[in-house]
């Protein structure tokens, strides 16, 4: 199945043998100390910046019906994010992942995003839409 938007991905959750933990970290834009003043115009312009991990959270696919509310939930934390960084964790038996067992893998997403190594998870924008980083 391909993902187009965050309701794909939900479903294609769903779908799965396993069920599954999403798992999800939000980030925001910053401007490195070093930045030149290009760099600086074209961040107050709204673009480029690097990406800092501020919050995450993991959800069963059940205990989200859209990715509208996954955005109104987060606006509770006071975080303005760009993008937010989707994983999935797959359960065994027919019993998913707690969030205790989500710990651990929350963490290595962040500290992945910290050092620029993002392949392995699906980006989508503030509209669910997902994001090629380049």
């Amino acid at each position: 199945m391909t993902i187009s938007s965050f309701d794909d991905l939900l479903l294609a959750s769903r779908q799965q043998v396993e069920p599954q933990r999403l798992l999800f970290v939000f980030s925001g834009a910053e401007l490195p100390g070093d930045a030149t003043a290009a760099q600086r115009a074209r961040f107050e312009a709204g673009q480029g910046g690097a990406l800092a991990p501020l919050m995450c959270v993991d959800k069963t696919p059940q205990e989200l019906a859209t990715f509208s509310a996954l955005v109104e939930e987060s606006s509770q934390f006071g975080h303005d994010w760009v993008i937010v960084f989707v994983a999935a964790l797959a359960g065994r038996d027919g019993v998913a992942p707690t969030s205790k067992e989500a710990e651990a893998p929350l963490q290595r997403m962040v500290e992945s995003i910290k050092a620029g190594s993002m392949e392995s998870l699906i980006p989508f924008d503030r509209q669910g839409q997902p994001v090629i980083l380049s």
